[in-house]
């Protein structure tokens, strides 16, 4: 057992991420070298926040009515007419594009007897939203246009009966609503992503695959599973020493927090230093073109640095761009925004994804999860269109989806945790769940910001 400090202290042996990245050739951005850990307690998280369905029936009425969350990309509604539906627990909105190319986004019930307009996570073109049941048509902008039998419906008259508004905004090619009316303004919610992002241009990136998959696990414990490094060297290197990855773990007021670890650099808990090129063999095992020969590490240069040139060159012969402004940070690490209540955002350029989690509105013990990669466009062709989500059930494999790559087999695995956490929760001897006060800070923050909205 380590020696045992302050709540709060510990961090693991060796160099800071901070320090860690200092060594490369190329300057990261600022906001990696920022560090904004917070202890936030080290109480038992009670297994009863995923298991109960009285608790999952709080968060319906209390929070995500309440909180601002990602509805879609603007892609999705490029041209005016273009809708989505985005579904959350009993609410459903349709964002749309009106004839102004204005972003809009409407209560999806008509207003005559409530009928649904469109269907769940139903997505396409229209001219006009049309009810199925009586025919009442509205327009894009959610005006009435067409009430059938209008005599008998003296009392409808002028705008009493638009369609009623969500609050909608954008910020870097996301579309976000809000089903309160009273709440903050995006910017504010946003915190500090704006700036930490300014060095990504994540809102001139397209829709490069998309997957939807029904998890068997609660909504927070599916994300929590995401935001520690924790479990990789289980997990995902089957037991393998010194295979976890220098990692910064960060908390910001009051919505955002990230994890940041390195891909390729020296593992100060290691027995004996490898050198540079052990270590880009290493990576070249791992991440390399099978048929490629593993480069040599120039003198005074190391693995890191080599690597992401060969990525930033490999990636550019790929999408037909140049990628050389990227640092090696920006380029190899994995970097893990969270933004309450449930989108993940990764800008690297090697790990480009974009993690969204729903709850399962009728069971507690399930989930959705969206996940999407986002390539940076080009700046002369035209992107393609967003493709329609590979569905995917409990028992599918990742792996049926080819833009995954390697990663298809990684995600598998943390879905098998999951499984596995679900009967855990339920059979347990001890009342909750106990965390790493560094390392898994980011669970203890998502947990204390469900309950700030249980508690209003």
């Amino acid at each position: 057992m380590s020696e045992k400090l302050s709540p709060g202290e510990a961090r693991a042996p060796g160099h800071t991420y901070q320090e860690a990245i200092k060594k490369d050739a190329s300057e990261p951005p600022a906001s990696f070298l920022a560090e904004s850990y917070e202890f936030l307690g080290d109480a038992d998280i009670p297994y009863s926040n995923y298991t109960s369905k009285e608790y999952a029936e709080a968060e319906f009425e209390k929070m995500w009515p309440k909180v601002w969350q990602m509805a879609c990309r603007e892609e999705h509604i490029a041209e005016a007419g273009d809708y989505q539906v985005y579904d959350i627990g009993q609410l459903s909105v349709i964002v749309t594009r009106t004839e102004s190319m204005q972003i809009k986004a409407y209560y999806n019930a008509c207003m005559h007897r409530g009928t649904a307009l469109k269907s769940p996570g139903d997505n396409g073109y229209c001219e006009s939203f049309r009810c199925p049941f009586h025919g009442w048509v509205y327009s894009l902008e959610g005006e009435l246009i067409d009430l059938p039998e209008d005599w008998d419906f003296p009392h409808v008259k002028g705008d009493s009966h638009s369609l009623r508004e969500v609050l909608v905004d954008t910020w870097g090619g996301f579309v976000f609503v809000n089903f309160d009316p009273d709440a903050e303004s995006l910017s504010e919610y946003l915190g500090v992503l704006p700036e930490h992002f300014k060095d990504f241009n994540i809102d001139d990136r397209y829709i490069e695959t998309h997957v939807c998959k029904r998890l068997p696990v609660n909504w927070k414990a599916a994300e929590e599973a995401f935001m520690e490094a924790y479990h990789v060297k289980e997990t995902h290197a089957g037991g393998a020493e010194f295979s976890e990855p220098v990692t910064t773990y960060d908390v910001f007021p009051e919505n955002v927090n990230r994890f940041i670890h390195t891909v390729g650099s020296l593992n100060p808990r290691m027995p004996q230093a490898p050198s540079q090129q052990e270590l880009m063999q290493m990576l070249w095992g791992r991440r390399g073109p099978a048929d490629g020969a593993c480069p040599v590490v120039p003198e005074g240069m190391t693995a890191r640095d080599v690597y992401a040139r060969f990525v930033q060159q490999q990636l550019g012969a790929s999408y037909d761009q140049d990628f050389s402004d990227y640092s090696t940070a920006q380029t190899l690490d994995s970097i893990e925004y969270f933004l309450f209540p449930n989108l993940f955002i990764f800008p690297g350029l090697t790990l480009p994804m974009v993690y969204r989690f729903r709850p399962d509105k009728n069971d507690p013990d399930y989930s959705y999860f969206d996940l999407y990669f986002l390539r940076p466009k080009h700046p002369e062709k035209q992107s393609p269109p967003p493709p329609e989500p590979l569905m995917l059930g409990i028992e599918d494999s990742y792996t049926q989806s080819e833009g995954l790559g390697f990663l298809g087999a990684v995600y598998d695995q943390d879905t098998d945790n999951m499984a596995a956490q679900t009967r855990g929760f339920k059979t347990s001897a001890k009342s909750g769940q106990t965390l790493g006060n560094y390392q898994e800070v980011r669970a203890r923050h998502l947990q204390q910001r469900v309950g700030d909205y249980l508690k209003k």
